[in-house]
């Protein structure tokens, strides 16, 4: 995914973060291995923690996800009409609704960030989808907003200000596709999966990955390819599988 000299600058970075945790890995590792079922019951537990652990105010949407990991949009697609409650994903859905015939999936990715070179279908882009997505994060307490004076004018500009969510967050990436890696998308949470797939697009899983041991991110970025290198058209023929995850994936990664 980088090159070696692309990737030297953060090596230091990801051993200073990773030497960090080595005793708690130390541990882990020393605490025996369980068989199948308790290993599969014990990520489910865990998953659970996690989500106790968010409060509602700090439940994050996919799209503030993938912008969170990209500090230092791309667009969702409901197979329902209704109401979300978000308001970025709910304008989506009703130009999806309202447009007849209706159009393909790569087409509204297109339309919805605003590469599309029709001028007569301009207005389905969403305005200010980065800006919108942060002033979300400051009112859940993640961002906080502060004016910067470059030469002739004010920038706003919205630093992160509760740095244990982005680490909780960058803490799931990372387990998905090290200790909690299945072999197999269709067996991995599909918000989770999603969020892989947009963090890649969007240029920011890089990111998650920064503070790795060079072992633990060779097999990260190897696993991520796994992914990418999959057919969505042959993966949204299987059985159970989210044929909507998969056109959006193919819309991405075509």
């Amino acid at each position: 995914m980088t090159s070696l000299t692309q990737r030297s600058s953060g090596l230091v970075q990801r051993r200073t973060e990773a030497s960090r945790n080595a005793a708690d890995k130390e541990r882990a590792a020393g605490g025996g291995a369980g068989n199948g079922e308790d290993d599969a019951q014990s990520r489910r537990d865990e998953q659970d923690d996690d989500d106790k652990g968010d409060s509602k105010e700090t439940r994050l949407t996919l799209m503030e996800e993938v912008l969170l990991l990209g500090l230092k949009d791309r667009e969702v697609i409901c197979k329902s009409d209704a109401p979300t409650g978000d308001v970025l994903l709910d304008e989506a859905l009703k130009h999806v609704k309202e447009t007849q015939p209706p159009e393909t999936v790569q087409n509204w990715i297109e339309l919805l960030s605003g590469e599309t070179w029709n001028p007569l279908k301009l207005h389905y882009q969403l305005r200010n989808v980065r800006e919108r997505l942060a002033k979300n994060l400051v009112e859940k307490g993640v961002l906080t907003t502060e004016k910067q004076n470059f030469l002739l004018f004010d920038m706003t500009t919205h630093p992160l200000t509760n740095n244990n969510i982005k680490q909780r967050l960058i803490k799931k990436v990372q387990e998905a596709v090290l200790d909690k890696w299945v072999n197999d998308p269709h067996r991995m949470d599909k918000r989770l999966l999603a969020l892989i797939y947009l963090a890649h697009a969007s240029d920011v899983l890089e990111n998650a990955f920064a503070p790795l041991l060079d072992e633990q991110y060779d097999l990260a970025t190897k696993r991520v390819r796994q992914l990418l290198d999959l057919d969505p058209e042959v993966e949204c023929l299987k059985a159970n599988t989210n044929e909507v995850l998969w056109a959006v994936v193919a819309a991405f990664t075509k």
